[in-house]
């Protein structure tokens, strides 16, 4: 029933956007609109995706992975939707100003890497493929979400160039959700050389 609840509760900036759009709530230019809203939420639910893993270390709340897969694919089909506005309504999916574009003006190229980084994230998140990959392959391709977060980030500093206020926040939430496992992983780290050291110790 909870995974019902926030599964509505993610689709409802989509279904704002449609029933704005239908009922002329856009401004006078749509398109910037819809992309404007689009990506801001490919990044909110990046950064939610992120947060499951703090909460669960901080509060013990191991439930709460039920719902990593579900945020992360609206993350996936926030930011699907973000790059099809971009193609169909910006570049009529022309393909060679699409790459031409894609070569000559830097944020663009950025929110690309970011979207392309989500694909393999959304397309292996099924059990099935943490069998099929094995626990530690599948986590280390997953560590690509930090790819598209970083890449998102830096596409909208450079969208946006003079009004950085959003992106700053945005950028220090994901600066704290990736330290944090930083931090969290320097102990394992530690203790990993250190068996490595006593191990090379014994072989002499």
């Amino acid at each position: 029933m909870r995974k019902v609840g926030l599964f509505i509760l993610c689709l409802i900036p989509a279904v704002w956007l449609v029933v704005a759009g239908l009922t002329d709530r856009l401004s006078a230019n749509p398109i910037k609109d819809i992309t404007e809203q689009t990506g801001t939420w490919t990044l909110r639910f990046l950064l939610l995706t992120l947060c499951i893993t703090p909460i669960r270390k901080l509060t013990g709340w191991n439930d709460v992975i039920k719902y990593r897969r579900m945020l992360g694919m609206f993350a996936f089909f926030y930011g699907f939707l973000h790059f099809l506005t971009y193609a169909w309504l910006d570049q009529f999916f022309s393909i060679p100003d699409m790459l031409k574009d894609v070569s000559k003006r830097p944020f663009i190229t950025m929110g690309v890497l970011g979207f392309v980084t989500m694909i393999p994230l959304a397309i292996t998140s099924t059990k099935k493929w943490i069998g099929r990959l094995g626990g530690k392959r599948w986590q280390l391709l997953h560590r690509l979400i930090y790819v598209s977060g970083i890449a998102g980030i830096v596409h909208y500093f450079w969208l946006v160039k003079a009004d950085l206020e959003n992106p700053v926040i945005y950028a220090v939430v994901l600066s704290v959700l990736l330290g944090f496992r930083v931090v969290r992983s320097l102990p394992q780290l530690s203790t990993t050389a250190s068996a490595n050291s006593r191990g090379l110790s014994s072989a002499k």
